[in-house]
């Protein structure tokens, strides 16, 4: 079970072969890498599931591999075109995840130096159009852990602008706080080679492409995004895990988050989180054992507008109607007046 989505074995990966999974996608939601949060967000499950199979099923017309298999519905693996309503089941090839070993409070990643293939990639790409107010980005420059040469500027950014180019980031993908790296270092610790990176940014990028393209058409702009890869059996690469919706990327509508930062917004005011950033610094594997304060619920009129967020960029992504939402324009101008000015 993960944070936000839950995982039925059919058939076990093993070193010579993938295996079968279904990912159900639940109603819960995680930020600030806490894991499940006290309240859930109805049918955001379904909502996530379908725009997944959407993504999924584009990237197979352009000949780039997945391990989607299907949206489940009645015991069967389906396309979107053969669905009827909405599910929160998908069935996709499972891969092995191979965890680091933690030694001396640092992370060993030296199985990645000895397995080939059919395996995930410890990694997550992250793909920026922009640089939204909260984007790393400003915080790793203030530390010193990113330069502006690596970003490809010559001068501090503010929040809000826009890249001349798309630039991509990674960071770790198994450790207990997600971590920023550079490419050499992603490069050592996945024991990837040189061309294997330079496929991987390439994929990213068509990715990015795709999905922005799809966000203009809903009158979204693509500010940011993640993606995953692992290994096949004969060592080539596949997208997984889910990508192109509300959790996975950040779109804004004339300024507006029309993803889950519209509840990280909420939670950046609260005790909570001030307690989440001070145990992150100061112990980056237990980090926390050491915040004292619960998680508050979500308001419940913010609850029910972030469902009704997820439900109608669904139904306009896909071009059907599967939930019994307003407009995803309207919802986005009702939610304004629940947000800090």
């Amino acid at each position: 079970m993960g944070s936000v989505k839950d995982l039925s074995v059919l058939k076990e990966p093993s070193a010579v072969a993938t295996g079968t999974g279904r990912f159900v996608f639940s109603d819960r939601y995680s930020v600030f890498d806490w894991g499940e949060m006290p309240d859930q967000i109805a049918e955001k499950g379904k909502a996530i599931c379908l725009a997944a199979a959407y993504f999924f099923e584009r990237l197979a017309e352009m000949g780039i591999k997945t391990h989607y298999i299907g949206v489940v519905v009645d015991g069967a693996a389906k396309r979107l075109r053969d669905l009827r309503q909405p599910a929160a089941t998908m069935e996709v090839k499972l891969l092995r995840v191979l965890k680091p070993k933690i030694r001396d409070n640092t992370y060993d990643y030296s199985v990645y130096r000895e397995e080939r293939g059919n395996m995930l990639i410890p990694l997550e790409v992250i793909y920026r159009n922009s640089l939204p107010a909260g984007a790393s980005v400003f915080r790793r420059l203030r530390e010193g852990s990113l330069t502006l040469d690596q970003i490809g500027l010559t001068e501090m950014p503010v929040p809000g602008q826009v890249l001349a180019k798309p630039l991509l980031d990674v960071s770790t993908k198994l450790e207990a706080t997600d971590r920023y790296i550079n490419w050499e270092e992603a490069r050592a610790i996945a024991g990837l080679t040189e061309t294997e990176i330079k496929e991987i940014r390439h994929i990213a990028l068509r990715v990015n492409d795709l999905i922005t393209e799809e966000a203009e058409r809903l009158g979204l702009y693509n500010e940011d995004g993640k993606v995953e890869f692992g290994f096949d059996e004969q060592r080539t690469l596949m997208l997984v895990d889910a990508l192109g919706t509300l959790d996975e990327c950040r779109f804004t509508f004339e300024g507006l988050p029309v993803s889950k930062e519209i509840a990280r917004i909420f939670y950046r005011q609260t005790d909570w989180c001030r307690e989440v950033e001070e145990a992150k610094m100061k112990n980056r594997v237990g980090w926390k054992e050491l915040v004292q304060t619960a998680p508050p619920q979500l308001p419940e009129r913010l609850r029910n507008a972030i469902a009704m967020v997820y439900k109608a960029y669904t139904n306009e992504l896909t071009g059907r109607r599967w939930f019994d939402t307003p407009p995803l324009k309207e919802v986005l101008a009702d939610i304004r007046s629940y947000l800090p000015k």
